[in-house]
């Protein structure tokens, strides 16, 4: 005769104890960070599945901070200048905030990132070993490094997509829509804890581990594109748009004035158009205000003094806020009574 546990009912003090908490800790975002704590937890103990940690973390420097990366970077920041999608002062108060985040990004995450890669990375290859394809004869590794990049490509837009969708996720996401004076720098204006679900696009690079793999100079690459994309440039790229995220295209997607859950890629558009969800600039976009409807979170553009260490202490912890029903929603396209999606911009 089986017996039935009944799980105890909680208490009233216990019931007003969760409701307090949960008052002053948006708890789902802890919840992300304890899966970053573990994964790096289980890499330590897997010993980053017998990966070189320092060698690896060098490796992630050269693509985040290293010397072709600011070298490219630079020149962007010259091209802004030359044709700029909005004028602005040489050095705006955006700038100094995103340079606090490239320090960031370029010191304390690169071993923080390269933990969590190599951690999900050993755990991916030791729980589903058969992911890994053999060596393809018939494919050049030219061919597999094509594939890597295009599949790398499209797992960052369902991702970019997910963090648009679902709200634990948006909230680490909309620290980086915050931006209201958008240049090449934004790419870094990115909440460290982000980072845990973009994981997923290195299964890629998991399954096509024996084929061939992504070089430092693809990866300085990609992301030096990624940046430009970000730049206050106004530049498209004509027939070419139909293929590859241009200034023009991805300011679309940062507007303050529109949803945001539209042009999604990071270098390729054709996922957006096979998703229903590219919109190409017009004149009326090239030159459009970016930030968030509301300013949910506090920005360095809202006071008389830009206060920037206080104001990215406060973006850090802001995902872990209570929610404001009112403001922090994502701006995403609204429904008909049918359910079809409708654009509101």
């Amino acid at each position: 005769m089986s017996s039935v546990v009944v799980a105890p009912t909680p208490t009233r003090a216990q019931v007003r104890r969760r409701s307090a908490l949960s008052t002053r800790v948006y708890l789902p975002a802890l919840a992300v960070a304890a899966v970053a704590a573990i994964l790096i937890a289980v890499g330590w103990a897997m010993e980053w599945g017998h990966s070189d940690f320092g060698g690896s973390a060098s490796s992630h420097w050269v693509v985040v901070a290293g010397p072709a990366t600011l070298a490219i970077i630079g020149v962007f920041l010259v091209v802004e200048r030359l044709w700029p999608a909005q004028p602005r002062a040489l050095v705006t108060r955006g700038h100094r905030q995103d340079l606090l985040y490239t320090v960031l990004n370029a010191t304390v995450l690169v071993p923080l990132l390269t933990g969590l890669a190599l951690a999900f990375t050993a755990v991916v290859r030791d729980a589903a070993p058969w992911i890994v394809l053999p060596r393809i004869g018939a494919l050049p590794r030219w061919g597999a490094i094509l594939a890597l990049v295009v599949l790398f490509d499209a797992c960052n837009w369902m991702v970019h997509l997910a963090v648009h969708r679902v709200l634990p996720l948006w909230r680490f996401h909309e620290l980086h829509h915050s931006q209201e004076d958008l240049s090449v720098l934004t790419v870094f204006r990115t909440h460290p804890l982000l980072h845990v679900p973009y994981l997923v696009n290195l299964i890629p690079g998991v399954v096509l581990l024996a084929n061939g793999g992504m070089s430092i100079t693809i990866l300085v690459a990609y992301t030096a594109f990624v940046a430009f994309a970000h730049s206050n440039t106004r530049l498209g790229f004509g027939p070419l748009e139909r293929v590859f995220v241009s200034p023009n295209y991805h300011r679309i997607h940062h507007l303050l004035d529109g949803p945001q859950d539209v042009n999604l890629g990071f270098v390729l558009t054709i996922w957006d158009q096979i998703f229903g969800r590219a919109v190409f600039p017009t004149a009326a976009t090239v030159r459009a205000d970016t930030g968030l409807p509301g300013r949910p979170l506090v920005v360095e553009h809202e006071a008389p003094r830009a206060r920037h260490l206080s104001v990215f202490a406060a973006q850090l912890v802001a995902p872990f806020r209570p929610m404001h029903e009112l403001t922090d929603r994502p701006p995403v396209r609204s429904k008909t009574t049918d359910g079809n999606e409708v654009p509101t911009w």
